[in-house]
């Protein structure tokens, strides 16, 4: 397909550049891989490299939220992709976008149980706690606790339990006792 290894790489840059693009959504290291392995795009370790490289030429940069590391695309990586998007091949594309609409809201799933706390006074946190599908806040809980351990076994809690809190809750508030 390509006649040297530049070229190559390139085209493994522009296609990363454009699975964050068409996702449209930032994504962990785990979910790129996962698409990245799943269409069999490219291996792991020229992967992790690229994502290195990505980051060292402003393409992309990092940030984190609930302990979680993501990546997003910056303007330079945005308009790098428009610019040079013809150079990614058709069947490549095409590959890349079918595995998004297909498996979107799998991967969009490990991103919608949120919990995070702030520290308010000596004996004050604010836990705050949110469930997001389609980017709607389906539960958005703020709680007051009295210690740092209370609030970190809380969030905890909530990112390996939400779904099931979440029925539990529904269902406590629409049960009728009388």
């Amino acid at each position: 397909m390509f006649e040297n290894s530049s070229e190559e790489l390139a085209y493994h840059k522009l296609l990363i550049l454009y699975i964050l693009d068409k996702i449209n959504m930032d994504l962990t290291n785990s979910q790129i891989t996962q698409v990245v392995l799943e269409t069999e795009m490219m291996n792991y370790f020229s992967l992790q490299q690229l994502l290195s490289q990505l980051m060292e030429s402003k393409f992309l940069i990092t940030y984190k939220d609930s302990d979680r590391e993501y990546y997003s695309l910056t303007q330079k990586g945005v308009e790098t992709l428009e610019y040079f998007l013809s150079r990614i091949p058709e069947n490549s594309t095409k590959k890349v976008d079918e595995y998004i609409l297909s498996n979107r809201e799998n991967l969009l799933a490990d991103t919608q149980v949120k919990s995070s706390f702030v520290k308010q006074s000596d004996n004050e946190f604010i836990v705050n706690l949110r469930v997001i599908e389609n980017q709607c806040n389906l539960i958005d809980l703020n709680l007051n606790v009295s210690s740092e351990k209370q609030a970190q076994l809380i969030c905890n809690n909530w990112k390996n339990n939400a779904s099931d809190m979440y029925a539990e809750v529904i269902d406590l508030l629409i049960r009728n006792n009388h």
